[in-house]
Parts: C-alpha cells; sequence; structure tokens
C-alpha cells in the first residue's frame, strides 16, 4: 500500500506535518456563495441565528442556525444538522433545501434548530478535517478542541431546551478510501485499513439507544427516492453488524460524534452515497430531505 506523502511511517504527525497538510488544502468553492446567500433572509416563525464565527477567519466563516422563534415547551425539539464534515454536500445542501421548502409546514407540532453547515472552512476545501487537522465529527466533548464542535455544543446547550430527535447528514464517499481514512492512519501513527463504501443509503444509529423502529421508519422514506445499501458478504457495512436493513450502530458518546452531543431519544446520523453511478447531486439532496421528513412523521406519531 503506497505511503502517504505526509508524515513518517509509524509515527503520529508532528505540528509540522500539520502544517504541511493545511498548506495543501486549498478553497474550492465559497461557503458565502453556496451557503450563506441560500439561508433567508425571513422566514415566519422563525429566526437567523448567528451562533459563532469560527477563528480561522470570523468574517468568512460565520455560524448560522435556523431557530423557532418561540421554543413551546409542549413541542418535542428537532435538532438537524449538516455540514459536521464539510466534505459530505448533500448534508449542508440538503439541510438548505429543507429550510427554504417544507420546514415551515412542520411548525405546528415542532420546535427546530436547523444547523446546515458546521463546518464552513472544510465545506469550502471540501475536507473530512478542520485546519488543525482535527475531526469535529470526533470531537464533540467537553474542552473540545474543534472549534467547529465547541460552539455548536455551547449553542445548543444555551437554548435549554431538551432535544426530542437529532438527525445528522452525512454522506459516505469514495474518497474516505482514498484520502480520508489513509490522511488518518497517517496522522495518527497507524497503517490504513480501507473498508467497503457501500453502494447506497445507511443510516448509524446509537448501539446504547438504537431505537430501531425509528431507523426503520427513516429507512422505509428514504427508499422512495433512492436505494438502500446492501450488507457486505460478512453482513456489515463499513465493517460493522448490520442491525436492521440499512442500519447500523456506534456508539456516539463514547465517540464524541455529533449524534451524541445530546440526550434525545430518537438519534440518526444519514450517509447518502453520492458516487454511486445512479445518483444526482438533487437525489441526494432528496435522500437527506426524506430522511428528515421520515423522522418527523415517525415522532408525529410518537405524540399524537
Amino acid at each position: 500500500m503506497q505511503q502517504y506523502p505526509i508524515g513518517t511511517p509509524d509515527k503520529p504527525w508532528t505540528e509540522e506535518d500539520k502544517a504541511e497538510w493545511k498548506a495543501q488544502q486549498q478553497i474550492q468553492r465559497r461557503y458565502k456563495d453556496e451557503v450563506l446567500a441560500k439561508l433567508p433572509d425571513e422566514l415566519p416563525g422563525f429566526s437567523i441565528v448567528k451562533y459563532g464565527a469560527l477563528p480561522y477567519d470570523e468574517t468568512r466563516y460565520p455560524l448560522f442556525a435556523v431557530v423557532s422563534e418561540t421554543l413551546d415547551e409542549n413541542k418535542p425539539t428537532v435538532l438537524i444538522t449538516g455540514g459536521v464534515h464539510g466534505y459530505e454536500t448533500s448534508g449542508v445542501q440538503g439541510a438548505l433545501q429543507f429550510i427554504n421548502g417544507t420546514l415551515s409546514s412542520y411548525q405546528q407540532d415542532f420546535n427546530f434548530v436547523v444547523v446546515p453547515c458546521v463546518s464552513p472552512w472544510g465545506y469550502e476545501t471540501i475536507n473530512r478535517w478542520n485546519p488543525l487537522a482535527i475531526d469535529p465529527n470526533r470531537s464533540f466533548q467537553p474542552n473540545s478542541l474543534a472549534p467547529e464542535s465547541a460552539q455548536l455544543m455551547a449553542f445548543i446547550a444555551s437554548l435549554n431546551a431538551p432535544i426530542a430527535m437529532h438527525i445528522d447528514l452525512h454522506e459516505t464517499t469514495d474518497t474516505d478510501n482514498s484520502e480520508f481514512r489513509p490522511a488518518l492512519a497517517a496522522r495518527n501513527g497507524t497503517v490504513n485499513e480501507n473498508w467497503n463504501i457501500p453502494d447506497g443509503f445507511y443510516l448509524v444509529t446509537d448501539s446504547e439507544n438504537p431505537q430501531l423502529s425509528f431507523q426503520e421508519a427513516v429507512i422505509a422514506a428514504v427508499r422512495e427516492v433512492t436505494h438502500i445499501a446492501p450488507a457486505d458478504e460478512n453482513n456489515k457495512l463499513i465493517g460493522a453488524a448490520v442491525l436492521s436493513e440499512g442500519v447500523i450502530g456506534y456508539n456516539k458518546k463514547a465517540l464524541y460524534l455529533c449524534g451524541g452531543m445530546t440526550d434525545a431519544k430518537y438519534v440518526t446520523t444519514t450517509e447518502v452515497y453520492p458516487d454511486s453511478p445512479s445518483a444526482t447531486a438533487e437525489g441526494c439532496n432528496k435522500a437527506q430531505i426524506a430522511a428528515i421528513e421520515g423522522g418527523l412523521a415517525y415522532l408525529k406519531k410518537q405524540i399524537s
């Protein structure tokens, strides 16, 4: 297997290695044009809240959420996050399309906190990490070193509203094997082992709180717009055992994943596969929206 071009084999990256990696990253798209410009100026019943800014460039990377104007304690609060991994495009664009599309039609039943792009530097450079070579989606922990994670956690805590459902929008791409997993192994001084990239949509539930009927409702909704990833010959997806069709589980709190940042009863991480021969950008966005709406339909039945 070819050695990653940065670092020394079997040794974790030094600060110089991290600086070399950062110097190779390039702006490939504009957060201002592709995200900020798509946020509504006004949305009846909602506030467009600036909850922070990334210290790398606070002017370039303000952080926004769309939040119900009143967090009614008689309604469940739903958290939707996209772009924790900035390169996973449909998570960001799907969240924005949901905001500008059907979000308002659900406000009678739910409070919402929608954060369309948690990692705007990652979005612009098409990166899994932030410029510190830290994965925000492994950094939702006390005293987090990832500003993306720390600022989102502080914002959610400041709302003082228990979260009933959290849907975290992600993708699994072919570049996970070609770039991001080799980079991770090089950074940590370990040996990379690629996994089979599933062809299709799947979910990652919390292994400590799987709520499989909820996961199955989301899968059923997504199946209407795209195909569900089949298990491999070992009945696994990305090395994890399949719990139900298209569903695997991780211990989200132990891994400091975004999906573990609250105590929500219903939690799932979507995984869209944009590199499928049958995939389109719009189809991937629709899959993310279908996952959100499938989750909302399920939650509405539970509170009816």
